[in-house]
């Protein structure tokens, strides 16, 4: 399965900034050792069920460390029988674009 998640406090530094925050949330999830990628909006990661939400969720408790509340975007590609999708999604619409 891959996951795409967003995590943010309820409470930014005086800029209204979150990026310090969500660095410790990344953190915790490339320290997972799972297939992850980072882009402006959100983390991707991908493995098993149990293996990728327990991520989420010590990511998700990182935050709440740091903020009285957190938000939570999350969206799943769940299927069975399938890894390595991170790259291998992306290839097919690249190649997909070269036609």
């Amino acid at each position: 399965m891959i996951v795409a998640f967003s995590i943010s406090p309820t409470s930014g530094d005086e800029h209204g900034g979150v990026s310090e925050a969500v660095a410790e949330a990344i953190r915790v999830v490339r320290a997972s050792g799972l297939p992850c990628e980072t882009n402006a909006m959100f983390t991707n990661v991908e493995g098993e069920w149990d293996e990728v939400m327990s991520v989420v969720k010590q990511a998700v408790d990182v935050v709440a460390a740091s903020s009285p509340r957190v938000g939570l975007v999350l969206k799943a590609d769940i299927r069975p029988g399938y890894d390595g999708q991170l790259a291998a999604k992306v290839a097919k619409v690249e190649e997909r674009l070269a036609e």
